[in-house]
């Protein structure tokens, strides 16, 4: 199916917005190409309560979940993945609740790094978030009236995380799965390899509705993951075609497949290439001298 995106979207920062019973959204006013209008909170519960990705160390967005939390206990802070924009808050938020943090794991690449090799998105990693509870695929956290299991979904990064809300139909997918846009996957920190796979992963589940981690609702999930995986296979098509028609390095393949992208996104997009490039040579499709990197040449194999 061709993709359907949902752009529609209020971020009404400061204010905790219920978009289902029992669960609320607080929007962090951190607007930017990859952060959409900006990274959703979500508190669940009506007595104790779990927040999830509380967000970026932001006084503003500090001040605004615990308006919301409105002094009730807080149990559980769940962390879908550690970039910037999704779990810093949560040293905070512990420090003020006495909360424990639940998550898959630190920081780190989804492949080990290569001599000499220095991973550009350590920026935008929060290499301090160390969870007190780890959460392996399927594992379940239980609260008090809501219950947690958490879904194994890397390729945005290794350490991430979905979380179904149990006898709901209710998926928090995080970056893995957004209405408004494709997931960013970009080596090292993802893996289209793991991407696919994470994809078929919520495929076998029966959720009605996903809430992710930028933008609205995805309110068909499985047609639309479809799509997804159709998104990623005509993106490797082109990639594979560029190879045909002569192109050797990212940048020539970039400047062809994403004409029409607005320019700032094009660094971004060098690395959704290098991601299926990564994979294609894994698979035997296309070659490189040494290891795939940005500066790589490629040819078809």
């Amino acid at each position: 199916m061709a993709l359907d995106f949902d752009t529609r979207f209020e971020p009404a920062y400061g204010e905790a917005i219920e978009v289902a019973p029992g669960v609320r959204r607080v929007t962090v006013n951190n607007p930017g190409p990859f952060t959409f209008h900006g990274t959703n909170a979500y508190i669940v519960g009506t007595e104790t309560l779990a927040v999830i990705d509380p967000g970026p160390d932001d006084d503003a967005q500090f001040d605004a979940l615990m308006s919301a939390i409105a002094g009730r206990p807080v149990s559980h802070i769940l962390i879908s993945h550690t970039h910037v924009d999704h779990s810093p808050l949560a040293a905070r938020l512990k420090a003020e609740t006495g909360a424990k943090t639940a998550g898959e794991g630190p920081h780190r690449p989804a492949r080990p790094l290569r001599i000499g090799e220095i991973n550009p998105l350590d920026a935008s990693a929060d290499m301090d978030f160390v969870p007190d509870i780890i959460l392996e695929n399927g594992a379940v956290i239980d609260g008090d009236g809501w219950s947690f299991q958490a879904i194994h979904t890397p390729g945005h990064t290794a350490n991430h995380l979905a979380f179904g809300l149990q006898g709901t139909g209710i998926l928090f997918s995080a970056d893995h799965v957004m209405a408004w846009a494709t997931s960013i996957v970009a080596p090292p920190d993802g893996a289209m390899s793991d991407y696919m796979t994470s994809l078929d992963r919520l495929l076998e589940r029966d959720d009605r509705i996903f809430l992710p981690g930028h933008g609205g609702p995805v309110l068909s999930p499985a047609p639309f993951m479809r799509g997804l995986k159709a998104h990623r296979k005509m993106r490797e098509r082109a990639i594979v075609e560029r190879l045909k028609v002569g192109d050797r390095t990212i940048p020539e393949m970039v400047a062809a497949i994403y004409r029409d992208t607005d320019p700032r996104l094009h660094g971004a997009a060098g690395l959704s290439v290098l991601a299926h490039l990564e994979d294609l040579v894994a698979r035997g499709v296309a070659l490189v001298e040494d290891e795939p990197s940005l500066d790589g040449v490629f040819r078809l194999g």
